[in-house]
């Protein structure tokens, strides 16, 4: 339930959103750009309309080619452009090393180490090592040069991305070199498990079908005036801890039982919530997620103080109640 469309700081996952802007740019969506028809100020708006990616040149993809990557696994590393300014006209993904640890699976949460270099001078831009790595789902980043690359590599994989960050300027665009390092890939579960928790009376009444994917009978009750957080299913892994961040399944419906979002409905289907607790969501799930235990389904029923207070947010009327059944995946 993000309060802001795109805008976060470094710490809150800024490189995937430096990754994301400069492909749209290109008419190419990145994974984490399904962030914006999650519950937020544009939560019900259309998805907005991308243009065909301009295509790389065979000199591009050979100029990609001679970019240095210097440095040991773990660190930032040095990266040595041929020339400045350095300048592509479509998007380039090189395979610099494979890996040496697990294979990489279609649907892992994959961690990313992620330098970001001025394609005008050469200099670092952002680092995801001064911070924290970057979360993708594999085979489903939505940069398809980028999934394609990954194919059959393994966890510590390098890459190098390249791609100009207005390929519709009328001078030479600018260009922005992703250095690119694989850390981790770890299977994440496509529901929550645990044990069955019977909610407290007068709560809107939740059901599953097959896939868990949840839908809710509207309760009749008076609406409550401060946050519910009300675990359906416990789960037996650790607390998330403020700061951490925690990858969700999520539905989302006014107190009336009428639907406004759906993570269930996408592909990837999981929401990464980056530094929760002080995230760029509702007080509602910052407040409401703290605490509970990875693998739980938690019922949050989020006032209008905690949500969008007296403000209309898309479908969502002002002074809107809301209720979400989250499906807390993992905590990282």
């Amino acid at each position: 339930m993000r309060r802001t469309t795109r805008a976060r700081g470094l710490a809150a996952g800024a490189l995937a959103l430096t990754l994301a802007a400069t492909l749209a740019a290109c008419g190419t969506d990145s994974g984490d750009d399904n962030a914006a028809s999650k519950p937020s100020a544009s939560a019900s708006s259309p998805a907005p309309t991308t243009t065909a990616a301009p295509t790389a040149s065979a000199a591009d993809v050979a100029l990609v080619r001679q970019i240095k990557v210097v440095g040991e696994a773990g660190k930032e590393p040095k990266v040595t452009l041929p020339k400045t300014p350095f300048a592509v006209g479509g998007i380039v993904v090189n395979l610099l090393e494979d890996g040496t640890g697990a294979a990489i699976k279609d649907g892992q949460q994959l961690s990313m180490q992620i330098a970001v270099i001025s394609g005008d001078d050469g200099k670092v831009l952002q680092s995801s090592y001064t911070s924290s790595p970057q979360l993708f789902t594999a085979g489903a980043t939505q940069i398809p040069d980028l999934d394609k690359a990954l194919e059959g590599t393994h966890v510590g994989s390098r890459l190098i991305l390249a791609a100009p960050s207005n390929p519709q300027a009328t001078a030479a665009p600018s260009t922005q070199v992703f250095a690119i390092e694989v850390i981790d890939a770890k299977d994440i579960p496509t529901r929550a498990e645990g044990t069955a928790v019977a909610p407290k009376d007068g709560l809107p009444v939740v059901t599953l079908d097959g896939s868990g994917k949840p839908a809710i009978t509207a309760s009749k009750a008076d609406k409550p005036t401060t946050l519910v957080a009300q675990p359906l299913i416990k789960g037996k892994g650790e607390k998330v801890k403020a700061g951490q961040t925690v990858t969700v399944k999520y539905s989302g419906w006014t107190w009336d039982g009428k639907p406004f979002d759906s993570s269930w409905e996408r592909d990837p289907s999981t929401f990464d919530v980056t530094n929760i607790g002080q995230a760029q969501v509702i007080a509602g799930w910052n407040e409401g997620l703290v605490g509970q235990t990875v693998g739980s389904q938690v019922l949050l029923v989020v006032p209008p103080d905690k949500g969008y207070g007296d403000s209309a947010n898309g479908e969502i009327p002002a002074s809107s109640t809301l209720v979400f059944v989250v499906d807390i995946l993992s905590a990282t």
